[in-house]
């Protein structure tokens, strides 16, 4: 990063600082204060697993920047014991222990009992925006940031050497944060610096003269957990975000439609389509960078198209840029209230010709004019989500989720509707407001579709949940129809599921051949099944800080072989998914972790601790290699073209008992509003464990005052068959058949196979607290 990107980092950083904050308040959590002359370092639990260590000049703190939640504040203070004596100082508690020794000047962080995980010395470099932490050797570091769209992503997902803390350009994601498997992670509060690794030492130098860090400890869901808390939980995306979303730039009114009706008439679902600049009246005056272009959309600005849409159950999303045009009323308003970036010279615009310049999205009084009468209009007529692109390219780190949260404060003011939006680079803080990240517009074929599996899961190792990239590649022509029905396959298995295309470029299944559609339009019909299982990990994202997709080492962080994994993930903590991105592909390698796991499609059993041949379909694309975990949970629902196009009065769910307890959190809301914000949702924990013998499965009573339409669970144990049910000790009714037990309205159990084997289906009611016990064939 260069001196003038630091210095336009730490300026626009300290636009979100709150004043300083005197120490001499009484502190709200357990610690201990060391004395550095007229400073201070206060070093204090802010959570059970959670250190803060705060550099206080002449005795008062720095500002927070926007990396902090500026809500955050302990529930109530952690239980600890803090001991002083002529040797320093002690802070512990159960689960975390921080012990200044004074007469070596050093600063020891870790765990009860065991050798530390982290020494500081040089207590005083803190002051100076400098940390050296000292760890043991060896230990794999993840986080810090990613990669943009263009570069080599050779490195996968381990992080050592310089590294520079930035946003950066073109789907990047960048955090002041590294974190390891050893047990611990570190988030320094601050934009703009610096990190370097090395073999023994964590090195960071952020450009604000002043640093306060803050060190979590446990294994990777614990560290994302304390991440959460203290950078901020990001909101939930609508339910209809889950599905699918065709993107296109070159399109009119009366060619949307048709799309529509293609995805329709052919039963592809689809939820969502995303219009380039052609929605809006760009380069016109009297706000036209707002709102809709009445050439193109005839029907948008009288909210007619939204009518249309609405009755097909697809949503209208649109591009937004973060510059305006200079010589039309709007610009001259910005002129005059001094709302023009520093940064961002005028310019001649790529697509109008005409002068733009950017606005400084860090000014609150920007923001706020920015969500004008226009653009609300333009909502109020349709356009529900925004696609925030190309504010990456002016070297300021925090200019794209300033642009967000302009939009996304200023929906929130007026309407109940969630917030959608996607942007091209990510820093810490922005989960905060609705905000999903891209990769850039990258390139078609198997080269450019293999290296976004790196760049999601890097993303995500900074706590970018909520990724996606243009599927079929952007740039270079169109994707072979192999290479698109791929990318679609490799698609419905990240967070945000999208395709996307150049000029006049088109990314609907059918016009890639039969071949392609076929196995294109499985793919999104899968992923419109798991939409129930999907839309849990949606609220386990808030409620964890782990979001629907992670790399294979948060929960095996102790198995080398996936340090550096990125050919799988897992997608929830059911489903391990390795896509085929090389072109042509016979046979492909997968290495499972350790468990038991079970192919989908084939119902093939393999242990884990190995890697295993997938054989892959090179002639017709038809396969996905996916994976089912043992003590599998998965809801699935019926195909539908879009969510909530009928309501899921019952729903299925594929269980794969193991012989240790696994649960699942099943979760809804309306899906469209803040109302679970007010506890307006239905969660109903499971938990299932085989005995010798029997299975034992429990439904919680539900939580949140939401009632979805959901009036019965069909479940599906899948093993050994059951030789009789129960409910909460009551015998269930045995039904000659599965179809037999779904023509009737009342509880019961029945047996057959499917795929998998031998499988028990039982049917209780959703709702309600309860157990189902099988005793099944020894």
């Amino acid at each position: 990063m260069s001196p003038t990107s630091a210095a336009a980092s730490l300026s626009h950083a300290r636009a979100h600082a709150a004043l300083a904050r005197p120490a001499s308040l009484t502190p709200t959590a357990p610690g201990f204060d060391i004395a550095l002359g007229a400073d201070t370092v206060r070093v204090e639990l802010t959570a059970p697993d959670t250190l803060h260590v705060q550099f206080r000049k002449a005795g008062h703190s720095a500002a927070q920047t926007i990396v902090i939640d500026p809500a955050l504040q302990a529930a109530s203070p952690p239980n600890a014991e803090v001991s002083h004596d002529a040797n320093g100082a002690r802070l512990h508690s159960a689960q975390l222990e921080a012990v200044w020794d004074k007469q070596h000047g050093e600063l020891r962080i870790g765990v009860p009992g065991q050798a530390p995980v982290l020494r500081q010395f040089a207590l005083t470099s803190l002051g100076h925006g400098r940390l050296s932490l000292i760890h043991a050797k060896g230990e794999p570091m993840y986080g810090i940031g990613g990669f943009d769209a263009t570069e080599p992503a050779t490195a996968g997902l381990l992080r050592d050497g310089y590294r520079p803390v930035t946003a950066g350009e073109q789907g990047h994601a960048g955090a002041p944060f590294v974190w390891t498997t050893a047990g611990y992670g570190v988030l320094i509060d601050g934009v703009g610096g610096q990190i370097a690794l090395g073999d023994t030492r964590i090195d960071a130098r952020m450009f604000d003269g002043g640093l306060d860090y803050y060190v979590f400890l446990g294994d990777p869901h614990a560290i994302f957990g304390a991440l959460a808390q203290v950078s901020g939980r990001s909101p939930l995306f609508p339910k209809w975000a889950m599905g699918f979303t065709n993107s296109q730039w070159g399109i009119d009114q009366q060619e949307l439609l048709d799309i529509v009706e293609g995805y329709r008439s052919r039963h592809i679902p689809l939820d969502n389509f995303t219009l380039d600049f052609d929605w809006k009246a760009w380069g016109e005056d009297r706000y036209g960078e707002f709102r809709w272009n009445e050439q193109k959309f005839p029907d948008g600005d009288s909210g007619k198209l939204k009518t249309l849409l609405d009755a097909q159950g697809v949503h209208l999303t649109g591009i937004m840029k973060p510059r305006i045009h200079v010589d039309t009323v709007e610009g001259r308003e910005a002129t005059e209230h001094g709302y023009w970036l520093a940064q961002s010279d005028p310019a001649p615009d790529y697509f109008s010709g005409k002068t733009v310049r950017e606005i400084d999205f860090a000014d609150p009084a920007a923001r706020a004019w920015f969500f004008n009468k226009a653009l609300k209009h333009s909502f109020e007529t349709g356009m529900v989500g925004w696609w925030n692109d190309e504010a990456d390219d002016v070297a300021v780190d925090l200019q794209h989720m300033d642009m967000q949260r302009a939009l996304y404060d200023g929906q929130r003011e007026i309407s109940d509707l969630r917030v959608w939006s996607l942007n091209r680079n990510f820093y810490l803080g922005a989960q905060r407001y609705a905000y999903g990240l891209w990769s850039g517009d990258i390139l078609t074929g198997f080269a450019s579709m293999a290296g976004q599996r790196q760049r999601m899961l890097s993303a995500i190792n900074v706590g970018a949940m909520q990724w996606g990239m243009d599927g079929g590649g952007f740039k270079k022509g169109p994707p072979t129809p192999e290479n698109y029905a791929r990318w679609i396959q490799f698609g419905a298995f990240t967070p945000v599921f999208r395709v996307h295309g150049d000029h006049n470029q088109k990314r609907q299944p059918w016009v890639y051949g039969p071949l392609a559609e076929k196995a294109a339009t499985d793919a999104i019909r899968l992923r419109q099944s798991l939409i129930p299982y999907i839309y849990s990990y949606e609220h386990q994202r808030r409620a964890t800080g782990v979001g629907l997709v992670r790399p294979l080492v948060f929960d095996w962080p102790n198995d080398a072989n996936v340090r550096n994994d990125i050919d799988a993930w897992l997608f929830g903590d059911s489903l391990l998914v390795s896509p085929v991105v090389d072109e042509g592909q016979t046979t492909k390698p997968v290495y499972l972790p350790a468990g038991e796991w079970i192919d989908w499609f084939s119902g093939k059993h393999y242990a884990g601790g190995q890697t295993i041949e997938h054989v892959a379909d090179a002639e017709r694309w038809s396969d996905i290699p996916l994976y089912i975990r043992e003590g599998a949970i998965i809801p699935v629902a019926p195909v539908m073209d879009f969510v909530g196009q009928r309501p899921l009065t019952e729903l299925a769910v594929e269980l794969f008992p193991a012989d240790h307890a696994t649960g699942f959190d099943y979760y809804d809301d309306d899906g469209t509003t803040y109302g679970y914000e007010q506890g307006e949702y239905f969660l109903q924990s499971m938990r299932m464990e085989a005995h010798e013998g029997s299975v034992a499965f429990a439904l919680a009573a539900p939580q949140g005052s939401y009632q979805p339409a959901l009036r019965s669970w069909l479940l599906k144990f899948h093993g050994k068959p059951a030789q009789a049910a129960r409910s909460n000790g009551r015998a269930l009714e045995a039904f000659a058949s599965v179809d037999a037990l779904r023509a009737s309205a009342d509880d019961g159990w029945a047996v057959g196979e499917d795929r998998f084997g031998p499988v028990t289906w039982v049917r209780v009611a959703a709702g309600k607290s309860q157990t189902v016990t099988l005793d099944v064939v020894k």
